[in-house]
């Protein structure tokens, strides 16, 4: 392979591994809803991924995330918000391609594909008033999971405070 087919597999093989690096996040909110008046909240659903310390790790880290916005966890008895959180996992898989040489000027150029096979992980936050049993907010973040649990902590805490960062919600018109 010479160099320039070198480079510019390197160069690709880059592209495509930085594009996987942002977490994916949405929200999505009742606008009739008036946060303010929300202070408790309860679990109704933890998250279930098959691993008992990771499903730990996002329960403490939404309390956390909700406790910094003055929000308060009730273990038992009423409470203003439920909230539950779903996880999923989806196996996907990539073509990567990579050329030698340049092709063109009598010269064929040679191709190479790897299947790269990856998991995508989204994290599902709803939250539903207690009192109208409606919902009233939604967060999902999304991203490549690694085989390393502590990347997948970190990856989690960050996908968590993206999720939460201009929550709650501000009310229609401010």
């Amino acid at each position: 392979m010479n160099i320039r087919g070198t480079l510019l597999g390197s160069v690709l093989a880059m592209t495509a591994a930085c594009a996987d690096l942002d977490i994916k996040v949405h929200t999505d909110y009742d606008p009739a809803a008036d946060f303010s008046k929300y202070k408790t909240y309860s679990w109704i659903k933890t998250p279930q991924t098959g691993n008992p310390l990771m499903e730990e790790r996002m329960v403490q880290t939404v309390d956390a995330q909700l406790s910094a916005k003055g929000w308060r966890k009730i273990a038992a008895g009423p409470s203003d918000v439920a909230l539950g959180v779903q996880v999923t996992a989806q196996e996907q898989e990539r073509v990567d391609t990579f050329y030698s040489g340049w092709g063109g000027y009598g010269h064929m150029g040679m191709a190479q594909s790897e299947v790269i096979k990856y998991t995508v992980g989204t994290i599902i936050v709803d939250m539903f008033d207690t009192r109208t049993k409606q919902p009233i907010w939604r967060g999902t973040a999304t991203d490549t999971v690694s085989d390393d649990p502590q990347k997948n902590t970190a990856l989690m805490q960050e996908a968590m405070e993206k999720l939460f960062k201009g929550f709650p919600p501000k009310p229609a018109g401010s």
